[in-house]
Formats: structure tokens, C-alpha cells, sequence
């Protein structure tokens, strides 16, 4: 059968490789959530006492929290069956060639490796709850530039960590980070020094392999005053029959006259609970971008905080989600201004389908002491059919007057007329809804690094096929 448009980047190749699954190359495998467990963790770890004492109280934490009322319903959810840490391998390596053929079989078809040799400063890999490789240029390392795994960084810069860790997120936020802090495990730390510049960005790429397991990577990243970063995250993860959860977790520090592009392409398979947290605390001068693609997952709950503490502080918000059948992907932002002459631009799209929800929620605070700042917002949501659903729910609040904001959101559903007259000029109804549905993705395609914009469009065509999870 000729391929249309429509998959002019699928093919059976591409579908199978967000489904490889490595030949069972575990070597420890926990389920549950119990004090002895923790203890076990961390001693493995070899961790210090402080950090043992916030994994304490978080377990405590979690017991004791409820669930979110409101969003998805995850009640469903049962920890006890949840292998809540899950190692593959003994340690992290520095060379490629030194990853167990297995999993390194699985990261050469997602192309990381590749990635890295053309156009990346430092890549890390996590399989499951472990970082299995990390590596950094040396005119990097010169420079000062840190950038290994989260554990390593606990052992290596204990002072720096120590600074900084639980600071923008603190373990009280909600249960799902409590559990986060009682089980992290992998995830990345990088320092980036005073007016430092890369010409390259960094990637981590985050894979969760084993059925009915959970991932909880922590990410840190200090952008110190003047420097320069730009940062991608990539996660994926096969399709099983039993449940996975992903309760990461991303700490962002932009010092004063700093920036730092963080993009994300999340696509999980679609047996996922992903119960994700980003916060940014930015300095004077200094500027968040986020870049967000959500794709896959069960449930996703995703609503990256940017807190603006410096005059003249920036945010950037550029996302896209798109829900298939069985998905319900809850996501947003919330920005915080909360010094004079602050500025935000959010750009946001969604895509349902075959009765997927998608919803958009924005929690926007401006402080009385934020003067003279400026906010926009746009909100898109596209209907490819009548059973599929979107919702925007916006809460602003502005403490003061002195202000320039302006909110638009449009949601409707994949025009018949548009649909009639592509398919008046030749295109099957399928080419005709690809092409509108890429078109509408293209402005958040475009600010995507090149390789993750390809990516995102891979994906497109995938959920217009059905063949994601």
C-alpha cells in the first residue's frame, strides 16, 4: 500500500521503536513503599544523613496527604503494586560501548548516541530508576560546567546540592511529590558558571522499561548569573498491560541576567500515570523558556510553576498535547510575578481525538509589587471528532492595576469545509486531517531544536494513525 502524507514519518520501523523493550536486563527490583525500603535505598546510595532524613519525612508526608480533588481521577492507583525501584545496571559509565548491550541496543534506535556525536555539549541516559551513562565534552568541563547524574552530584558537590535541593519544590507541595522525594532516584545535576555561553545544548533522555514500575528522576539545574544554557529532556517508554507511574521531578535556578531554554518531549505509552512537577525560580533580568510537547500517558498532570523574583525577570511558555482514545492529559502552567516589570508570553495548543480529553489550566498571580509588567496568553484547542473534549480553565489574579494582560482561547472542533475542499483538490480524508492537524502544530514545531522537531511531527502522524501505546 503507497503511504500518504499522513505517515511521511512512519513507518513500521518508527512504530516499533517506542515498544523495544530490553531483554530483562534488571538486577534489583523493590516494590511497595515502607521505612525499610527507604533506609535500604539510601544506604545503597551511600547518601548522608540529611538526605536520608528528607526521604523520611516525605514517606511520612505521603501517608498523610489525600489525593488531588480535582483533574483525573486517579484513585485507581495502588502503590504496593508499583515496583517503586527498579536497577538495571551496577553504576553509571562514561563511554557508550560500556552501556550493556541491551539497553544500549534500545537508546541506538531511539538515536541518543547519534544525537550526541552531531550536535550535543553532554548527554545523559536513564534506564528505569537508574542513570546508565553521562558524559560531558572536556572544553566543558574547563570551563567549569557541571553535568552528571543527580546521585553523582549528592556525592561529588554535596554543598552545592544542598544549597538548592527541595528549594523551588519543597517536599509539602502535593502527595505525589512526597513520594517523589521518599524514592527519587537518577535524574541529572548541572551547574552552568557565571557568564558562561553553550554553543551546544545539553539532553537527558529518561526511559522506563520495566512493567508496573515507577521512574522518580530528580533534575536540578543552577543557570548562574550571565550564563547561557539550553537544556532537552526526552522520555519514553514501551506499552504493557499493567500500570507504570512517573512521579519526576525538575528544580530550575536562573540567577540574575541568566536564560535557560529547557525543552521536553514526553512520550510515554499510554498504560502511564505520569504525575510530573517543574518549577523555575527566575532572578533579576534573567529568563525561563519552556518548549513542551505531551504525548502517550494514561493520565498526565503537568503544570511547570515560573516564579518571575527579579525586576525585569522573563517567561517564555510554548506548548502542544494531543490525547487518543483513553487519554486524559491535564496540563498548564502557573507563573508567579512577583517583581516590577516582569513578562510572560504562553503559546498553548492542544489536539484530541477519538474521545481523548485534553484541558488546559493557567494559574497567573501578579504581586501588588509587580509594577508595569506585561502578560499574554493564547490558548488553542482542535476537536478532530464530536465524542473527543477540551477545556481551557484560566485563573488570574492581578494584585495591581499597573499592568498590560490579555487572555484569548479558542476551541473548536476540525473544519468540515476545510476537510471538503482539501479533498476536493485530491487528498484522501486522512491526508486532508493530517495536513491541518500539522499545520496547526507548526508554530510550536518550529521552536523545537531541529531533531526534536521531527520528532514531534513523528508523533503527530503516530496518534492520527493510532499506533502510539
Amino acid at each position: 500500500m503507497a503511504k500518504t502524507d499522513v505517515t511521511k514519518y512512519v513507518d513500521e520501523e518508527t512504530r516499533n521503536i517506542y515498544d523495544l523493550k530490553a531483554n530483562n536486563p534488571t538486577i534489583q527490583k523493590e516494590y511497595g513503599l515502607t521505612e525499610e525500603l527507604i533506609r535500604k535505598l539510601s544506604k545503597e546510595k551511600e547518601e548522608p544523613e540529611w538526605v536520608l532524613d528528607i526521604r523520611l519525612k516525605a514517606l511520612k508526608l505521603f501517608f498523610e496527604l489525600d489525593d488531588p480533588d480535582w483533574g483525573p481521577d486517579i484513585s485507581y492507583l495502588d502503590i504496593s503494586k508499583i515496583a517503586t525501584y527498579v536497577k538495571p545496571v551496577d553504576g553509571e559509565v562514561r563511554k557508550w560501548e560500556d552501556v550493556p548491550e541491551d539497553i544500549r541496543e534500545v537508546f541506538d534506535k531511539l538515536g541518543i548516541p547519534e544525537s550526541e556525536k552531531k550536535a550535543l555539549a553532554g548527554s545523559g541516559a536513564q534506564f528505569d530508576s537508574s542513570v546508565v551513562y553521562h558524559n560531558l565534552t572536556e572544553d566543558l568541563k574547563k570551563q567549569g560546567v557541571i553535568y552528571t547524574s543527580f546521585d553523582e552530584g549528592i556525592k561529588q558537590y554535596p554543598d552545592l546540592v544542598k544549597k538548592y535541593f527541595t528549594k523551588a519544590v519543597p517536599i509539602t507541595d502535593h502527595k505525589y511529590i512526597a513520594l517523589h522525594y521518599a524514592l527519587f532516584s537518577g535524574g541529572s545535576f548541572v551547574y552552568i558558571p557565571k557568564d558562561a555561553e553553550l554553543d551546544r545544548p545539553l539532553q537527558s533522555y529518561f526511559r522506563l522499561n520495566a512493567p508496573g514500575a515507577g521512574q522518580f528522576e530528580h533534575t536540578l539545574i543552577i543557570v548562574d548569573e550571565g550564563a547561557d544554557l539550553q537544556f532537552i529532556e526526552g522520555c519514553s517508554a514501551p506499552g504493557y498491560n499493567e500500570l507504570n507511574l512517573h512521579a519526576g521531578c525538575v528544580e530550575l535556578f536562573v540567577e540574575k541576567n541568566a536564560s535557560l531554554r529547557f525543552s521536553t518531549i514526553e512520550n510515554w505509552s499510554k498504560n502511564m500515570l505520569n504525575l510530573n512537577t517543574k518549577k523555575c525560580f527566575v532572578q533579576e533580568g534573567g529568563k525561563i523558556e519552556w518548549i513542551m510537547g505531551s504525548f502517550g500517558s494514561k493520565v498526565s498532570m503537568l503544570y511547570p510553576l515560573s516564579v518571575l523574583n527579579g525586576a525585569g525577570a522573563r517567561c517564555e511558555f510554548t506548548n502542544i498535547s494531543f490525547a487518543g482514545k483513553g487519554q486524559n492529559l491535564d496540563t498548564g502552567l502557573k507563573i508567579i510575578h512577583n517583581a516590577p516589570r516582569t513578562s510572560s508570553l504562553v503559546n498553548a495548543k492542544s489536539i484530541s481525538k477519538d474521545g481523548g480529553i485534553c484541558t488546559f489550566r493557567s494559574n497567573v498571580l501578579v504581586k501588588k509589587q509587580a509594577k508595569h509588567s506585561k502578560l499574554a496568553l493564547s490558548c488553542e484547542s482542535l476537536m478532530l471528532d464530536s465524542i473527543s473534549r477540551s477545556d481551557t480553565i484560566p485563573v488570574n489574579t492581578l494584585e495591581t492595576d499597573d499592568v498590560i494582560f490579555a487572555h484569548e482561547a479558542k476551541i473548536g472542533k476540525i473544519s468540515d469545509q476545510a476537510i471538503f475542499y482539501l479533498m476536493s483538490r485530491g487528498m484522501t480524508e486522512e491526508e486532508a486531517k493530517g495536513l491541518i492537524v500539522r499545520g496547526f502544530a507548526e508554530p510550536i514545531a518550529k521552536a523545537f531544536p531541529v531533531e526534536y522537531a521531527v520528532e514531534m511531527n513523528r508523533l503527530i502522524d503516530l496518534e492520527l494513525e493510532g499506533t502510539i501505546g
